[in-house]
């Protein structure tokens, strides 16, 4: 079989957690397993793939956990928690996918790498919480949360009430040497889970984290920039991206041009609590390239999609 170019796939919260679970770890396996086969299909057509996704319910939980316990064990640092979930759901993904190319009689190394992705210390965004993490919570729990923790609790896209946390823009990936080593060995890889794991560079030249959550389709763009990926695929829980969202002259896109794509962000299409940022990154990867290619869809049209028959395939031209 021919080999076929690299391809980033950032996996969203649907892949892994559907809309009205409680996303206990059997709900997250199960859902993760059947993602799995998709992104299979693109293994077995010879294409060279990079899994990311995010990890919003999961490290807002990992934190809630913490602070229930905050009276018996020590606090963990948000930028802990997001290594920890970086190894935790990479090894959910890792094992999923393993047994279906077991299954499949087409096994393959795969590794998960939990990256440090560079951000600036001096960020303003780490003054400006805007990244969602954890469950949802009434308006009458949110209030409450904010008067007894002092957390940042906003109104998340219509569907309830999130804490947000910072979420800097990343600059780098510290292990893309490593990365592109193991795509030139035929593994696939993990790694950018849950945005990476923030980190900068201190007044000793050393790296040091840093507490914030990472959007993960601005990480997942750097990294596919980093090992030169021609197709950047973000998938979220619909097929195609449209204008006019939930209103009666509603569209969907099959195609955007990079000069659409950014008119249509700039007229505020695209809120950033969902669409936003994956519009943001796909301009981002297109612009750096013109033969780069971004594509947003849902986990089920991922194989037609990446072939040009689903989803919203956004091009310089």
């Amino acid at each position: 079989m021919e080999e076929k170019s690299i391809v980033v796939v950032a996996l969203g919260g649907n892949a892994i957690i559907q809309k009205g679970e409680k996303g206990d770890i059997h709900q997250q396996f199960a859902n993760t397993r059947s993602s799995m086969k998709e992104v299979y299909k693109l293994i077995d057509k010879g294409y060279r793939v990079i899994l990311t996704h995010g990890n919003g319910p999961q490290v807002g939980n990992l934190m809630l956990m913490g602070d229930k316990a905050r009276d018996i064990l020590p606090e963990t640092p948000l930028g802990v928690a997001d290594a920890m979930t970086a190894g935790s759901m990479g090894y959910m993904l890792e094992q999923s996918l393993q047994n279906i190319m077991i299954d499949n009689g087409n096994l393959k190394n795969t590794v998960t790498i939990p990256s440090q992705i560079m951000v600036d210390r001096r960020d303003p965004a780490l003054a400006n919480p805007t990244k969602p993490i954890g469950p949802f919570y009434t308006e009458e729990e949110a209030n409450a949360l904010r008067e007894e923790k002092g957390w940042i609790i906003k109104e998340d896209a219509g569907r309830g009430y999130r804490r947000y946390v910072p979420s800097p823009y990343p600059l780098d990936i510290v292990e893309k040497e490593a990365i592109r080593t193991l795509l030139d060995n035929d593994y696939v890889v993990i790694t950018g889970g849950g945005g990476g794991i923030p980190v900068y560079i201190d007044e000793k030249k050393h790296l040091e984290g840093i507490d914030c959550v990472i959007d993960k389709d601005l990480a997942s763009m750097k990294i596919a920039l980093a090992v030169q990926a021609k197709d950047l695929i973000i998938i979220t829980g619909v097929p195609a991206v449209a204008i006019n969202f939930g209103k009666p002259d509603e569209k969907e896109l099959s195609r955007m041009t990079l000069a659409e794509a950014k008119y249509y962000h700039s007229e505020g299409q695209f809120p950033a609590g969902s669409m936003g940022p994956k519009i943001l990154a796909a301009i981002e990867f297109v612009q750096a390239n013109p033969e780069n290619r971004a594509i947003i869809t849902d986990v089920q049209n991922l194989k037609d999609a990446i072939e040009g028959k689903a989803g919203t395939i956004i091009t310089a031209y």
